[in-house]
């Protein structure tokens, strides 16, 4: 495993015998049930159980979860309120919060978010495809 697929900066391995918390992560339609080790970062337990909170370009391009690259947000529906001025501020205008920077602590639920490059374009709409052909 690569810096930039493991923890990053800091000691975020698992330990025996750690009190576990309960997540809930909603991905699109699909919800999953996570026991998480309490205290581990929400990004380090999202990669562990298969759910990225990357898209396909940033899986390999990112800072290894050092809170600089602002490329692992989620959304956190249910649980602890931002502890930092800068998390409540992107709550408060709706951005996502970096998952490499919330502790799990406590239950929560998190919706993974949409993973489409900013400015990118859904494919096959309806309105697309006649615009185009009004042009031409």
């Amino acid at each position: 495993m690569t810096d930039r697929d493991g923890g990053g900066g800091g000691d975020d391995r698992p330990t025996d015998g750690a009190e576990t918390v309960r997540l809930t992560v909603v991905d699109g339609d699909d919800r999953v049930e996570i026991d998480a080790e309490r205290g581990r970062t929400l990004r380090r337990v999202l990669l562990d159980a298969g759910l990225s909170p990357y898209a396909p370009a940033t899986r390999r391009l990112n800072c290894g979860g050092r809170g600089l690259c602002a490329t692992c947000g989620v959304r956190v529906r249910e649980g602890p309120p931002a502890d930092h001025w800068h998390d409540r501020l992107a709550d408060r205008f709706g951005y996502p919060r970096l998952s490499c920077q919330i502790s799990v602590d406590r239950p929560m639920t998190v919706g993974l978010v949409d993973k489409r490059v900013w400015g990118g374009r859904r494919a096959d709409t309806r309105a697309e495809r006649e615009d185009s052909d009004e042009g031409g």
